[in-house]
C-alpha cells in the first residue's frame, strides 16, 4: 500500500459543481469529502449518521430547527444524527466534510439533489 498526501486545494480546484461532494479519502469506515456549495439545499436530516461540516473558504449557513450558525474559515459545525439541517452559502463557499461513507447527501429525502454513488477525486 503507498500512502500519499492529499492536496485539498488541488482537489477543489477540479470540483465544478455545486452541492456536489466528491470523496478524497477513507478512513475507518468514514468519508473525507469535499465540495462546493452555493444558494440553498434542503431541510433534512440522516437517522444514523452525524456530519461534519469544516468551512475552507468562505461562509456556510446552516439553518437548525430554533437558529442559524455562521460558519467562517477555519471552522466546523458537527450535524449530530437525527437533528434537521438546511445548508447554504450566499457566496461559493469551499467545504470539507466528514461523515460515515454510507451517508447520502440529501438523508431522509429523496430527490434531484439526491447523490447514491459518490466520485472520488
Amino acid at each position: 500500500m503507498e500512502i500519499e498526501k492529499v492536496n485539498v486545494v488541488e482537489k477543489l480546484n477540479q470540483i465544478q459543481d455545486h452541492w456536489s461532494p466528491k470523496i478524497i479519502g477513507l478512513l475507518n469506515n468514514q468519508a473525507v469529502k469535499i465540495a462546493k456549495f452555493k444558494g440553498e439545499f434542503i431541510m433534512h436530516h440522516h437517522e444514523n449518521e452525524d456530519e461534519l461540516f469544516f468551512v475552507i473558504e468562505g461562509k456556510l449557513y446552516m439553518e437548525l430547527e430554533k437558529k442559524t450558525l455562521e460558519v467562517l474559515p477555519g471552522e466546523f459545525v458537527i450535524i449530530p444524527k437525527g437533528v434537521a439541517h438546511k445548508p447554504y452559502a450566499e457566496e461559493e463557499t469551499s467545504v470539507m466534510l466528514f461523515e460515515p461513507n454510507t451517508t447520502v447527501n440529501t438523508g431522509n429525502i429523496t430527490n434531484d439533489r439526491t447523490l447514491t454513488d459518490l466520485e472520488s477525486i
